[in-house]
């Protein structure tokens, strides 16, 4: 049987990626979210738990902590302590309540983009003017702009935000760009936050992830760093993240911005937590070489389309479409006429372009390969 095959039929489910083409013939393959299966090591935790007949409030076990700390050091070599972990409902509050504790009135935040978009709203969520500095396309792949970021990033910077992996261009940043950011963060006296949630998923493999607070000390004191297995594991329903910030002073703001706003956790997502920073299998290293299967097939047929351009997926499960030539006034509409719904490129900030989410069936993706021919080819022509 050929991997993920049959498809899991999840219509009726409330899913939200499938309930939002009910009772349409669209493949829906734009938020971040797999239609692959769920750890089966995740689900026995999950399970596993469940035989205790109360689910009570719960604090951070010890057994996760220690997992999640061993997971950064023999994954990444960054060893942290656990009195620098904040533990947070999910990566998005984590990255607004960052904000909140770096800023001050008057000051802006910087945001490499395109980028996830709840990261885009976070200067107006905590009041502050946002500054964009745009990627650049550079020998077929996705780049912070260095300089652009030179002249940006000010005293006035409360704080830089930017995702690693890249999402949605897929990019996993290399040492030398991640140094090159940390020398401005450090020159400003600014701060970096890090949505680091992809982390897990990098299918190129002359890559490895580096956690830009890894990279040294003084780096590390000017950092809040996010992580969850969430996506890697697929068990997006089940929130929670941890929250890195080695800096005292930093951490104490960010405690105290959080009150009234971070909620409590399910047990449940504490027990998949600590099963997936746990994990010892090949599980993930062959998921990831399924989803690196997926991207290049994605990526080869996209080669010979006429009206779209990609770039080559590093990491994550998302492939970003340039479909601009088309001349689209509505680009999502548009291919969602022809069976595909994709996200806005608006969304990330970037205009004329689709997110493409290839986490699923082999089966599934074939069918949306030939439906972006198709539609390609009927759009070209308009």
């Amino acid at each position: 049987m050929t991997p993920h095959e049959p498809p899991i039929d999840r219509r009726g489910t409330s899913s939200e990626k499938w309930e939002k083409y009910a009772g349409r013939d669209i493949l829906p393959l734009w938020v971040a979210d797999m239609d692959l299966p769920t750890a089966p090591f995740v689900l026995n935790a999950v399970r596993k738990r469940l035989e205790h007949p109360i689910l009570g409030y719960t604090a951070p076990p010890n057994r996760m902590v220690e997992a999640f700390t061993a997971w950064l050091g023999e994954r990444y070599g960054w060893r942290v302590d656990e009195d620098w972990l904040v533990w947070i409902p999910g990566v998005v509050t984590g990255f607004n309540v960052a904000a909140r504790a770096a800023a001050i009135e008057g000051d802006d935040l910087v945001v490499p983009a395109p980028v996830y978009g709840p990261i885009l709203k976070v200067p107006a969520n905590v009041g502050l003017r946002g500054v964009i500095s745009p990627l650049v396309l550079n020998g077929g792949r996705w780049e912070m702009d260095l300089d652009d970021l030179a002249a940006k990033v000010s005293p006035a910077t409360a704080a830089v935000l930017f995702c690693n992996p890249q999402n949605p261009t897929g990019r996993v940043y290399d040492r030398d760009e991640l140094e090159a950011l940390a020398e401005l963060v450090l020159r400003n006296k600014t701060i970096v936050i890090s949505d680091e949630i992809h982390c897990p998923i990098v299918l190129d493999p002359t890559k490895q992830h580096v956690p830009i607070a890894g990279l040294d000390r003084s780096i590390e004191a000017r950092s809040i760093s996010l992580f969850a297995p969430t996506k890697a594991f697929n068990f997006p329903g089940l929130n929670a993240a941890v929250a890195v910030i080695p800096d005292p002073c930093l951490r104490e703001a960010y405690e105290s911005v959080g009150t009234g706003l971070i909620s409590t956790y399910t047990p449940l997502a504490f027990a998949a937590l600590t099963a997936a920073f746990e994990d010892d299998t090949d599980w993930l290293d062959e998921q990831n070489a399924f989803l690196a299967g997926n991207a290049r097939r994605l990526e080869t047929a996209v080669a010979g389309i006429d009206g779209i351009r990609t770039t080559r997926v590093e990491g994550t499960y998302l492939a970003w479409l340039d479909v601009s030539s088309l001349g689209l006034a509505d680009a999502v509409a548009a291919f969602e006429d022809h069976g595909l719904g994709l996200h806005a490129g608006e969304e990330f900030g970037g205009p004329g372009f689709l997110r493409f989410n290839f986490g699923c069936p082999r089966s599934i993706l074939a069918q949306a390969i030939d439906r972006l021919v198709e539609a390609a080819g009927v759009l070209g022509k308009l």
